[in-house]
């Protein structure tokens, strides 16, 4: 299996140079020399390539004729005014492509990074302007053969790859040819453009995926088409334009298509000379799976309207369902509008709907932008049964957009992506399904390229990165994943689209916890509670969650491993090595129970008793000796749990009798099927 890497090297002169960047809110590009670079790609390039938080370039009037690349993430290009601050280059596609393999160039702006903001800029590709004739050029990638350019041809004011989440404010794109604004990414680009005006030939804004356009001006010149859309990948993906204006030249066409696509024009309105012609289908070979999905609403011509833009919105949705989140299927929500059913109490959405299932409900307002749900609401364990005052309903809603808080801690997401797709068997309420795959793609999106899960998503600080089987956090996302390929028990109902992405990510997640098994002496024994998301080494977590040996968490890892079906040699030696490890470190002959304690602080104790026939497991055992051991708030090991403070020996669960009928009837039970097989 071969691994998607993520690499970035830097001198150290970049770095120090960085270093010194960073301690600013922002970085300044100026023409005269007045800010810290004079090159928009300089500033760019200053930028270090992992971060996870966004990095503003401001950039000062002036023209700037460069070319832009920008293959990281979360970096903001922000202009002073879209007239006054304006990049240039003139160059077609098909001149690019004489000498290059592919797009990665061809535009005035070229994206492979995601989460970039762009505000304030005119992009403009000038070759149709500065060509008014034909030239042929010879392609020195093609043994010189010459190639023809048209001044009308293809030319990219943006050309975007893999990005996704990107948003434009208040730009202009500019070109004379087609694929003005080419946001290309079917599997899951998400683009929003708001307070722009576009301009171009034939399909001069080209978005694939999920895209939005705001309040944007369009102005063609061509009579083929404005406007275009390729949402072939995914049956939900959609272009929607609202509040929009469309120009041009006398007889341009609004837009038209080629594969599967879904085009929603809201509150748009068209020029007098604009072609009396219906956004079209371009005869091809490609098969059509979802049918024509044009629909327009409250749209107007000057000078008269035509008849085939009345209204005509699906049955099943209303004009007054429209919001920003919806655009996105609720996987992003790039304004921090607020989701339509989060205005009401859970009690008032369920009565508007004729839905008893008020948890469900609650499960919709606590979702985040990003798919994810959080464990904790204002200090407390989340209560799906607890209504909401107003307050807290406003003060939830806050943290919907950034999402930081979302996780697979406590079983968090995994049980609400169960618990919703069991009520949306009950109720036939397509909101549960489709937040339950929100759910699905938020676990897809968190997983390492290794195969981990952080035990948070997209926070990473301190132990949140670390790739984490504790609490079963990481095994409770496979067994889910699992499910829904395999369409056990309610996870039928999440899709087959689903399940080539699930059973990637599993195989991942199984070479993960082959690579994690640690060993003595060359002996595979279990696992660690939590490892390094980039090394694999165990690791700490809380003060008292030393690198070890688990107890319980290899409990759950192996069972998952025994679900799968026809396991490898490697897979099997897996499950065989820790069943030995098991029988080695068992505690036999004791019981871990509470009793009172008036003198400590809890008013009680957990102790070691003896009790004949009982068997236990420590939570942690020493990497090397396997030695239980025990930790407070100082981290530093103890031989017995007598020896730590009362409020950890009360607070945690230092033994437990986990493995126990793992080893009595569940092993016996693999193992005699894998002697069948």
């Amino acid at each position: 299996m071969q691994w998607n890497k993520k690499i970035s090297s830097f001198c150290a002169a970049m770095l120090v140079a960085a270093t010194g960047l960073f301690a600013q809110k922002q970085i300044t590009v100026a023409p005269d020399g007045s800010g810290n670079f004079k090159s928009i790609q300089e500033a760019v390039n200053s930028l270090p390539g992992d971060a996870k938080e966004q990095r503003i370039i401001f950039i000062k009037n002036g023209t700037y004729s460069e070319k832009i690349f920008i293959d990281k993430d979360f970096i903001t290009l922000k202009g002073e005014n879209p007239e006054k601050t304006v990049v240039k280059i003139a160059q077609a596609r098909e001149e690019w492509r004489c000498d290059n393999k592919d797009d990665y160039g061809t535009a005035t702006l070229n994206l492979r990074g995601s989460d970039i903001t762009l505000e304030n800029i005119s992009f403009i590709n000038s070759y149709g302007k500065d060509n008014t004739k034909e030239k042929t050029i010879a392609c020195a990638s093609d043994s010189g053969k010459s190639k023809t350019i048209r001044p009308y041809s293809h030319q990219m004011a943006l050309r975007s790859f893999a990005t996704t989440r990107l948003i434009v404010k208040n730009c202009i794109f500019r070109a004379y040819g087609g694929d003005t604004v080419s946001p290309w990414n079917t599997d899951n680009g998400m683009f929003y453009f708001k307070d722009c005006i576009m301009e171009g030939g034939v399909d001069f804004y080209c978005p694939r995926g999920w895209a939005l356009a705001d309040n944007c001006t369009f102005i063609c010149h061509d009579k083929n088409a404005a406007i275009w859309h390729d949402g072939s990948k995914y049956e939900k993906s959609k272009t929607v334009l609202i509040n929009c204006k469309f120009t041009g030249d006398d007889d341009f066409k609004l837009g038209r298509y080629h594969r599967d696509a879904q085009f929603y024009l809201i509150n748009c309105s068209f020029a007098r000379n604009m072609a009396d012609a219906d956004i079209y289908l371009v005869p091809t070979n490609n098969t059509l799976l979802w049918g024509r999905r044009i629909y327009y609403y409250n749209c107007k011509k000057d000078g008269g309207d035509y008849a085939w833009h009345k209204n005509n919105l699906p049955a099943e949705f209303g004009i007054n369902d429209y919001n920003v989140p919806w655009v996105y299927d609720y996987q992003w929500n790039p304004v921090g509008a607020e989701l339509k059913a989060a205005d009401k109490t859970a009690d008032q959405a369920a009565a508007s709907r004729n839905i008893q299932d008020t948890v469900a409900e609650n499960m919709l307002l606590y979702q985040r932008s990003n798919g994810g749900w959080p464990k904790h609401f204002k200090g407390q364990n989340v209560n799906y049964k607890k209504q909401l005052t107003d307050d807290e309903l406003g003060e939830l809603k806050k943290g919907f957009a950034e999402g930081i808080d979302a996780t697979i801690d406590n079983s968090a997401t995994t049980k609400e992506i169960r618990y919703l797709a069991k009520a949306y068997k009950s109720t036939g309420d397509k909101r549960f399904l489709e937040a339950a795959q929100r759910g699905i793609d938020y676990l897809l999106k968190a997983q390492y390229a290794n195969g981990g899960w952080p035990q948070f998503y997209p926070d990473f600080s301190s132990y949140r990165s670390q790739i984490t089987y504790n609490d079963n956090a990481m095994i409770n996302v496979l067994n889910v994943l699992f499910d829904v390929v395999y369409k056990y028990g309610d996870m039928d109902v999440i899709g087959a689209s689903y399940a080539d992405k699930c059973v990637d990510a599993v195989v991942r997640g199984v070479q993960c916890i082959l690579k994690t098994q640690l060993k003595q002496n060359g002996q595979l024994t279990a696992w660690c509670a939590q490892y390094n998301a980039k090394t694999l080494a165990p690791e700490m977590a809380r003060k008292f969650e030393l690198a070890s040996l688990s107890g319980m968490e290899s409990v759950g890892i192996v069972r998952f491993l025994m679900r799968i079906e026809k396991p490898s040699p490697d897979i099997v030696a897996s499950i065989k090595a820790a069943e030995a490890w098991f029988e080695k470190v068992k505690i036999t002959g004791y019981k871990y129970v509470d009793i009172p304690a008036p003198n400590e602080p809890s008013g009680r104790d957990r102790v070691i008793q003896p009790e004949e026939g009982s068997v236990l497991w420590a939570r942690f055992y020493d990497i090397n000796t396997n030695e239980p051991f025990f930790a407070g708030r100082d981290s530093q090991p103890k031989k017995t749990v007598a020896e730590i403070e009362n409020e950890r020996r009360v607070g945690y669960a230092w033994y437990g009798r986990w493995a126990e009928k793992l080893l009595a009837e569940e092993y016996p039970a693999w193992k005699k099927k894998l002697n069948k097989n």
